[in-house]
């Protein structure tokens, strides 16, 4: 595809919001499977035995093409009910002007390990480069006999290092039995109550080296990180050192003077954590880089589906809006222009089903608030509420206000399409950022459609800002948003009049992009063309909101969220010509053609637990070609095709032609007038 148009569109975006003074920075999330997937790592869990392998080759094919130099460090990431121990993060820094905080004298792969016999001089040196003398203690490892750590109490005061002996008895100097690094299993419940707790931990193993950072701020850590670096360029008579494997927490001024890419273990895929985009070519770079990276370690942005398809990772591929700095935040003093893109985006279902996974509806990780809330009431009264408001800085009554209706249907104000819960929340850790969160959004196979998504929506806040293009009130879409809104004709059909709408405002973009992922969204399930070339029938895959049952109890005295996902949705699409001339009946009963969308609702399987258990599967389906005349005779024909689908995996598959015995049989109808969705699951002569 040719780009220069995407260049061109964003300049056009991009101009309109500077000229309002605007900087409005992007962020992202993208996840990744490997090509082969094994493991419970890459389908349900966290973490496994290759996940954090996986990331690491990853960071380091990151570093290879975009920050030469820069460190990892492995930190300590979210930890969740039901888990032992926190989840891991890496963390890829470097300098806000791209030079790396401390380069290590020789690449990755490259050096001498250090070994043990040496670290106690290594540490003097390290000392004498820090100006203190550094006093070690050693410990032992229970899990590893051959491990040596050394733990040196390190602390900066804002003038000096300083470094306190540990005096520990030779029992007590054992790390715990918990998994991970050295310095997070250190027997901290008898270090000395009177001196800081900051150490520096060097741990030495048959695999190499690591150093566990003690917890600074950020310029204290750099100075420690290239004092380490120094003394990397030589030891003793050999040469320089191989990178050891950094561990720590991340300073919590990072952000002030570096740029950090992280890497997460989230169920089921790698999360990447993107750095700060100051503009939408930035954000495309990055796309692009990490599409390149995840080729050359054997990973992918999508995963096979069902009938050897391509659906995306199921992690989700997460948008984020913020600014510069919360002094120069776009939306602190801007409540209308905020209201009038959420306004915006719930008259149009398309921004939140279009890009997003196969779960939708309010038990989904990303509902709509009209969703949630069950009703539009209070979400008006809080957008009318907010807009309203006067000039100056809101982000405190921005936050409050919309973080407890962008929620969903328990509360979680993270699990919404449009999240606040990083907002402006200063009861919650990393909560004061000023993030803009839009989830219902997943991962591409292609770097350029993601790409595409974020100029659409930066586009998007370019005409926004505009008052007379915001609609004045929230949309009621009552039974339309999970019966219309969810099939795939009428996604397409929404996303061209918003497609419209930026044409009409001077920031056109191309549907080419959209169009292509429309088609790798709703692949045909089958499709039938007639001797005359207006003469054509086929079926593709609709979106269903699954429900959401009750928490399941499970080992370790926990609950989980489950939702029924055996219910599935497909979209029969059938032309003018075709009606006049043919019919279609599913399982011996005429499907309702008109002009108007249809679609059918079935019992795929039967899941336990579920809703309606005693409901069975409607497995297999037949779909039969009938001429009209079918329906005036009322008398058996014989179909001029038939097709059939056993499973979902098989997909709809060619049979023999069997007799029509029931010609009078009822048509289907749908549950209520007006809607386009019949439901399998109703028994004839109850839809009314």
């Amino acid at each position: 595809m040719d780009q220069d148009w995407m260049e061109a569109a964003a300049a056009r975006a991009e101009a309109r919001l500077s000229g309002a003074g605007i900087e409005l920075t992007l962020g992202g999330e993208p996840t990744y499977v490997p090509l082969e997937p094994e493991g419970a790592e890459w389908s349900v869990a966290a973490d496994g035995p290759t996940k954090l392998p996986m990331a690491r080759a990853m960071a380091r094919a990151i570093q290879r093409r975009t920050w030469p130099g820069s460190t990892l460090i492995y930190c300590s990431g979210k930890r969740y009910e039901g888990e032992v121990n926190p989840r891991w993060a890496l963390r890829l820094v470097t300098g806000l002007d791209g030079r790396p905080i401390a380069p290590w004298p020789v690449p990755d792969g490259e050096g001498d390990p250090l070994a043990a016999d040496a670290a106690k001089d290594w540490l003097k040196r390290l000392g004498q480069g820090l100006g203190v003398r550094l006093h070690s203690r050693k410990l032992r490892d229970p899990l590893d006999p051959q491990r040596r750590v050394w733990a040196v109490p390190l602390t900066w005061d804002g003038q000096a290092w300083s470094s306190s002996r540990w005096e520990l008895p030779r029992e007590r100097r054992l790390l715990t039995r918990a998994p991970g690094p050295a310095g997070l299993r250190l027997p901290l419940e008898h270090f000395p109550a009177t001196i800081p707790c900051q150490l520096l931990t060097l741990e030495i193993d048959a695999e190499g080296w690591s150093l566990f950072l003690p917890p600074l701020e950020r310029r204290p850590t750099e100075v420690l990180l290239r004092a380490i670096s120094d003394q990397a360029r030589g030891h003793g008579s050999g040469g320089p050192l191989a990178p050891p494997e950094f561990s720590g927490l991340l300073p919590v001024d990072a952000a002030e003077g570096w740029d950090v890419l992280g890497l997460a273990a989230d169920p089921g895929v790698l999360e990447i954590n993107l750095p700060v985009c100051a503009g939408w070519s930035a954000y495309r770079h990055w796309i692009r880089l990490l599409h390149e990276a995840a080729a050359e370690v054997g990973m992918r942005s999508w995963k096979a589906g069902a009938g050897g398809g391509q659906e995306g990772t199921g992690g989700g591929n997460h948008l984020l809006w913020g600014g510069p700095s919360l002094e120069r935040h776009p939306f602190f003093g801007r409540p209308a222009w905020l209201v009038g893109m959420l306004r915006y985006f719930q008259h149009h279902p398309s921004l939140g089903y279009l890009f997003s996974g196969s779960s939708v509806g309010p038990a989904s990780q990303a509902p709509r608030p009209d969703e949630a809330l069950g009703g539009l009431f209070d979400l008006e009264l809080a957008y009318r509420f907010l807009e309203g408001l006067g000039g100056g800085d809101q982000r405190q009554l921005i936050g409050e206000t919309l973080r407890h209706l962008h929620a969903d249907r328990s509360g979680n104000n993270h699990r919404s399409e449009i999240s606040l819960d990083k907002f402006w929340n200063p009861g919650t850790p990393a909560g004061c950022l000023g993030l803009i969160e839009f989830r219902a959004l997943e991962t591409l196979p292609e770097p350029d459609w993601t790409a595409a998504i974020a100029l659409l929506w930066s586009s998007l806040a370019a005409m926004l800002l505009s008052p007379e293009r915001r609609p004045a009130r929230l949309r009621d879409w009552g039974s339309a948003l999970h019966d219309r809104m969810l099939l795939p004709s009428a996604l397409w059909h929404d996303l061209e009049l918003v497609l419209a709408d930026l044409a009409e405002a001077g920031l056109p973009l191309a549907a080419e992009p959209f169009q292509a992922i429309w088609r790798w969204r709703f692949p045909p399930l089958l499709h039938w063309q007639g001797d005359d070339p207006g003469e054509h029938m086929g079926l593709l895959p609709a979106l269903e909101p699954w429900p959401l049952i009750c928490d399941v109890p499970r080992e370790g005295g926990f609950t989980s969220r489950f939702v029924d996902g055996s219910l599935q949705r497909f979209e029969v699409q059938s032309s003018a010509a075709f009606r006049r001339r043919f019919q279609l009946r599913l399982n011996g009963r005429p499907l309702p053609l008109g002009e108007a969308p249809l679609a059918v609702r079935y019992r795929q399987h039967r899941l336990y637990p579920c809703l309606h258990p005693g409901i069975a599967p409607h497995l297999p389906l037949v779909l039969q070609l009938m001429g009209a005349e079918v329906a005036e005779a009322g008398e058996p024909r014989q179909p001029l095709a038939q097709w059939a689908l056993e499973s979902a995996e098989g997909g709809w598959q060619p049979q023999a032609p069997s007799r029509v015995t029931a010609a009078t049989a009822a048509a289907w109808q749908a549950l209520e007038p007006g809607l386009c969705t019949v439901d399998l699951r109703l028994e004839p002569g109850t839809h009314r």
